[in-house]
């Protein structure tokens, strides 16, 4: 199937801790509420349960899906909601047993006996949720499967898309690496410029820039506030924040206000070698502890892995290029959000499907093509940073301890990122000719692995760290 993935797909705002257990769900349950008006049910409901299924279910505490499906059903939205309203709304629910569905209308709702975690999971995907709303004198069900970086499916719907043979309206259709550089080549143009013009098919210029820019704030945003909040991220691990003491060591007393005066002042900073691995292991730490605290941040391509993209682009901006503007990071964007939709549609970037090689290992090469570009790689190069940042990450399990995105989940973003660099400088020092794995190739062995990976080491917390590892030993 030829599918129109944008990079505004790949790379969206959400709430935390989890793009595919978190921000799924969410988006379920606010499709499952338009369902609802368009059946002219709507005003009839008088009671709502959740069912979770697979993946969900086994680590669905610890991802915050049970919150999330109450925030969807509650009308707020992930992408605006003021996240310091999070924790008041959740608590009127819990205290009253009651839910205002859709911000509309009250109903009857006891999360302890309308959230039910199964434990089966369903045929179609891993991460499988269904709603049903009870109106009285009648029921109506809607399942949904949460496939990874916040997109949501129905099986039916997509079983039709499959039959109809959807073409995509993009000027350049692009499934493959190979069908990305040969489009490259012909068109003598970068990458970023394919995507670009890709982009401008379905949006008009200002609506890119701004979206963009809009993307770009809010994982700064998200670096600076998790480099300025003390403290111990929620969910019984009692793990400590480290951002902020890492950034402080660093920054010393140099005086700003805000996120962008920030950044001016690293770039003023003096960074001595070893102290290059620190700030770029710092900025991925602070996305991830904002992600684990229910914080705001841009899937990238999911919550889990949501550091490693902000953290390369910084790297960037503060150490390679202090002249980086606007226009670089427009372009360091699309180009991660098209290698992102490469690894989606020919393989997975769901961990409870593939593993964390589909998450930290999906962002990593996308911001080593990234950053290739910008560093002035042609499209072989980069699509070469992609290939060498992925192959280094093939195999690598999901299994959050306690079912909660912070171990081993937060350091694995600084791992990534700094991946990502060095994936960069060696496609850059290499001649293209040279290559020996293409990406397609490298894509192909990822959705294998995944395939052949044991169940217990996708995002079930059922094998691995989760399981060698104790509570009470953290």
């Amino acid at each position: 199937m030829n599918e129109c993935i944008s990079v505004f797909d790949m790379l969206k705002i959400g709430v935390g801790p989890s793009s595919s257990h978190t921000l799924g769900p969410w988006r379920g349950a606010e499709r499952f509420l338009n369902e609802l008006y368009d059946e002219n049910i709507f005003s009839k409901v008088n009671r709502i349960r959740v069912d979770l299924y697979g993946s969900l279910s086994l680590t669905g505490k610890g991802h915050a899906t049970d919150l999330a499906v109450m925030l969807g059903l509650s009308g707020a939205d992930p992408e605006y909601v003021p996240v310091e309203d999070i924790s008041g709304i959740i608590d009127n629910i819990n205290s009253t047993h009651k839910l205002i569905l859709g911000g509309n209308r009250e109903i009857s709702f006891n999360p302890e006996t309308d959230i039910v975690f199964n434990r089966d999971f369903l045929p179609f995907h891993a991460n499988g949720f269904m709603f049903t709303a009870y109106t009285g004198d009648s029921e109506y069900e809607s399942t949904f499967y949460s496939i990874g970086g916040g997109f949501v499916v129905k099986e039916e719907r997509t079983v039709a898309k499959e039959k109809e043979k959807i073409r995509c309206a993009f000027p350049y259709l692009v499934n493959t690496a190979d069908e990305l550089l040969a489009f490259a080549k012909s068109e003598n143009k970068q990458i970023s410029e394919i995507v670009y013009e890709n982009e401008k098919s379905i949006r008009s210029e200002e609506e890119i820039h701004n979206e963009l820019m809009r993307i770009w704030n809010t994982m700064l945003e998200c670096m600076y506030i998790g480099c300025h909040t003390e403290g111990t991220l929620p969910g019984g691990l009692n793990v400590r924040r480290r951002a902020f003491d890492m950034h402080k060591n660093l920054i010393g007393e140099l005086p700003y206000s805000n996120p962008w005066e920030w950044l001016g002042v690293i770039r003023k900073t003096e960074v001595k070698f070893r102290q290059i691995l620190k700030w770029v292991s710092c900025f991925a730490l602070a996305v991830n502890e904002v992600n684990a605290a229910l914080g705001r941040v841009v899937t990238a391509p999911t919550n889990g892995s949501a550091g490693v993209i902000p953290a390369v682009l910084m790297y960037y901006m503060v150490i390679e290029n202090h002249e980086a503007n606007e226009s670089h990071i427009k372009q360091f964007l699309m180009v991660a959000g098209e290698v992102g939709s490469i690894f989606k549609k020919g393989a997975t970037i769901s961990a409870a499907m593939g593993g964390c090689q589909a998450e930290i290992g999906v962002s990593s090469a996308m911001a080593a093509a990234a950053l290739c570009e910008v560093m002035g790689g042609t499209p072989e190069q980069c699509l070469m940073a992609a290939e060498i940042a992925m192959e280094h990450h093939l195999g690598m399990t999901c299994d959050p301890i306690a079912g909660l995105v912070q171990i081993p989940c937060i350091e694995r973003n600084t791992m990534g990122a700094i991946k990502a660099i060095n994936a960069a400088e060696l496609a850059l020092e290499t001649d293209p000719k040279n290559a020996k794995v293409p990406l397609d190739k490298v894509v192909n062995t990822m959705w294998q692995t995944a395939k052949d990976m044991n169940n217990k080491y996708k995002e079930t917390s059922e094998g691995g760290l989760a399981v060698t590892v104790n509570n009470s030993d953290c």
